[in-house]
């Protein structure tokens, strides 16, 4: 009987032992794992894009002698820190390593039709043809009611002062003083509506500062108190500026020119919601297709591939909402106001041909 009991110790003791060992193993197999994402992250298989994480996604550019970035979309709004960091001191001078600044001209899509090329990532088979000749979701009234607004989810989003070929590594990317960035470049858009008679509106109110998180809930109000001012609304823009830097730390910026005068390339988004919620987001990429051909039309090269997939951003408010990003913050303001004013000319050619 004693041996027994002996024996049984004996197997306790020994089933415990194992039990450890497996449970350091499972916690270093977790660790290395977590090791392992947090090294694709700083290899660049993760990238941070206007204050979001996501997938690497991959966009076609061509720039001669140099091989494509594989920048990220940013397709989610993703809270930063529970307390954001205040805003630094506005057009202050940057310091530190210079690192450099290229340009380039996106212009490959997964496909293409006539003078522009469309990135659809999403399982919808798209007539392109049909969405061009299709009339638009709605029509503008013979008015000088406001039918537009323009309105920035990002309003702290920056651009250059200066086209120098170089950025400097401290550079802040965002301000709250709205000459410097994407409010600039909708003011430029209003007033070009404006001078073609079409009423419009611009809201510049900081969606994200001091928080980052929940902006896209708070321009939502946002539009729906404009909608409850202006009735008369039928178009919302929301204007964004996009960014792209390789693992180097290089950062790209998209551009062409138009009678001798560079200009930011821009992207109209669309967006499909596949579990519903999202009825009319097949009425928003007429919208968005038409408005994509008429910039080439009038701006050839001013374009980058329209950018289709599945998310809303807030186009879910009417069938004549879209989000477009103006270059990326190493655009300079000039060139991004400058594409702004043909954004402008554009839409009002399409709005009242």
């Amino acid at each position: 009987m004693k041996k027994y009991w002996k024996t049984a110790a004996a197997m306790i003791v020994l089933t415990l032992i194992l039990t450890v060992c497996l449970s350091m193993v499972f916690y270093r197999a977790s660790s290395c794992m977590a090791l392992g994402d947090e090294a694709a992250m700083l290899s660049g298989k993760l990238s941070f894009v206007n204050g979001s994480a996501d997938q690497a996604t991959h966009t076609d550019v061509t720039e001669a002698g140099s091989e494509a970035p594989k920048p990220v979309r940013p397709l989610a709004e993703t809270p930063t820190s529970l307390a954001d960091p205040p805003e630094k001191p506005q057009d202050t001078s940057h310091g530190g390593d210079t690192l450099p600044v290229r340009e380039l001209k996106i212009s490959n899509g997964n496909m293409s039709y006539d003078n522009f090329t469309v990135r659809n990532t999403t399982d919808v088979e798209l007539d392109v043809g049909s969405l061009l000749s299709a009339d638009l979701p709605f029509s503008l009234d013979d008015s000088h009611e406001v039918q537009v607004l323009v309105y920035h989810t990002h309003s702290c989003e920056r651009y250059l002062t200066e086209d120098t070929g170089e950025y400097c590594d401290d550079y802040y990317p965002r301000s709250t003083d709205g000459d410097l960035g994407v409010i600039a470049v909708g003011e430029k858009l209003v007033e070009t509506l404006k001078e073609h008679g079409i009423g419009a509106v611009h809201d510049t109110t900081l969606h994200d500062y001091p928080s980052y998180e929940g902006s896209y809930a708070r321009s939502w109000e946002t539009i729906c108190a404009y909608k409850e001012k202006y009735p008369s609304i039928k178009v919302t823009i929301d204007l964004h500026r996009d960014s792209m830097t390789t693992d180097e730390g290089v950062k790209y910026k998209p551009t062409f020119e138009h009678d001798g005068d560079k200009a930011a390339q821009i992207m109209i988004m669309a967006g499909c919601d596949s579990d519903g919620g999202f009825d009319f987001w097949d009425e928003n990429l007429i919208f968005a297709m038409q408005l994509q051909k008429k910039c080439e039309d009038m701006y050839p090269d001013m374009t980058r591939p329209l950018n289709f997939g599945e998310y809303t951003y807030n186009m879910n408010f009417n069938n004549g909402s879209l989000l477009i990003e103006v270059g990326t913050e190493v655009n300079t303001v000039e060139e991004a106001v400058r594409s702004g004013g043909y954004l402008g000319s554009a839409l009002s050619d399409l709005l009242r041909p």
